[in-house]
């Protein structure tokens, strides 16, 4: 699961308060940007890095693992 708050906390504290503006510092597309920003889509393992360059959020910090329910097998 993709943590967008995290990257739009880190982001607004270095300036960046648009999808534009985290285009820009990422040099990825707009579309991208607006999709890591709005949450639509968490980001692959190349904007990921270009993430922990930029704002300093590693990988791991961004996405979560989501939360599995445990299901018991019938006896």
């Amino acid at each position: 699961m993709y943590d967008r708050a995290l990257l739009q906390a880190v982001a607004s504290d270095k300036g960046d308060r648009h999808y534009l503006d985290l285009a820009a510092r990422l040099k990825v597309a707009p579309a991208t940007a607006w999709r890591l920003w709005t949450g639509k889509t968490a980001p692959s393992a190349r904007v990921a890095a270009a993430v922990e360059d930029a704002y300093g959020i590693r990988a791991a910090s961004l996405l979560k693992p989501a939360a599995v329910e445990r299901v018991e097998a019938a006896a």
